[in-house]
């Protein structure tokens, strides 16, 4: 079967990855750059509440439950002016305001592992935040660190057919956070490492020119790969609060 069990950190994929580690009981990273990691990150970093949630249609509910927005698709935002899933959409003016954010990758890995002892978000924003944060948390509860890549999907799969996408700015991400951690390395955590140590400085030019990147493009969403590309720009370091209801900050960002 398997297992990644005997290292202290370890790299897997998707909301299968996400299920594994939530069941060992791992202190879990959650990496979706493009774009629900480096969305979460930046309205956090101007002061907006997040709760996440998995289904856009459902997620309605839930918003009005809890007295919060729940945001719309990125061309039904544009229209009505409120912020979306791209991380340049959020602003100072969005400040203590609630919303619910849905994917169905980044969002709905981080539901299905909302028990673990404690999740967090990371993206090629806040890799090295991250790092240092899990490494102290790991130090507290002695709790092995999973690194989650939840990639993307086929949009016309199969009935039969495994839907998810491998996405390499996921693979790079997770590598750049992996590369910070303390403790033995899983193989798969060793292969994203060496990925984003020898793509290092090609980061930009990947995130542009990958299957995710140019799909962005192509529905003019230029601007959000520019912004998610970028590398350690912050230490934001959004944890799902206890309960799993919303994201906090773990360190105050400089």
């Amino acid at each position: 079967m398997f297992d990644q069990r005997s290292f202290d950190c370890r790299h897997d994929w998707g909301i299968r990855g996400a299920r594994e580690a939530a069941k060992r009981g791992d202190i879990t990273v959650i990496v979706d750059v493009l774009s629900f990691s480096s969305t979460v990150v930046a309205a956090l970093h101007n002061g907006a509440v997040i709760y996440p949630y998995p289904l856009h249609e459902d997620g309605k509910m839930y918003a009005q439950s809890i007295g919060a927005t729940c945001l719309p698709g990125r061309s039904e935002a544009a229209k009505l002016g409120v912020p979306t899933l791209s991380p340049v959409s959020f602003a100072r003016e969005h400040r203590e305001r609630r919303f619910v954010l849905s994917s169905l990758n980044g969002a709905h890995c981080a539901w299905i592992a909302k028990q673990v002892p404690k999740l967090v978000i990371g993206s090629l924003l806040n890799a090295a935040a991250v790092a240092r944060y899990c490494n102290k948390l790991q130090e507290e509860i002695n709790r092995p660190i999973t690194v989650v890549s939840c990639g993307e999907r086929w949009d016309d799969a199969r009935e039969d057919e495994n839907n998810m996408r491998p996405a390499i700015e996921d693979a790079l991400g997770a590598g750049a956070i992996l590369k910070g951690l303390v403790g033995s390395k899983s193989p798969e955590a060793q292969v994203c490492m060496a990925s984003f140590n020898g793509c290092r400085s090609e980061l930009s030019e990947l995130v542009t020119s990958c299957g995710s990147g140019q799909e962005l493009i192509a529905r003019g969403y230029e601007d959000d790969i520019a912004f998610c590309a970028q590398f350690n720009t912050t230490n934001v370091v959004p944890v799902l609060h206890p309960g799993g209801a919303y994201f906090e900050n773990g360190l105050r960002d400089n």
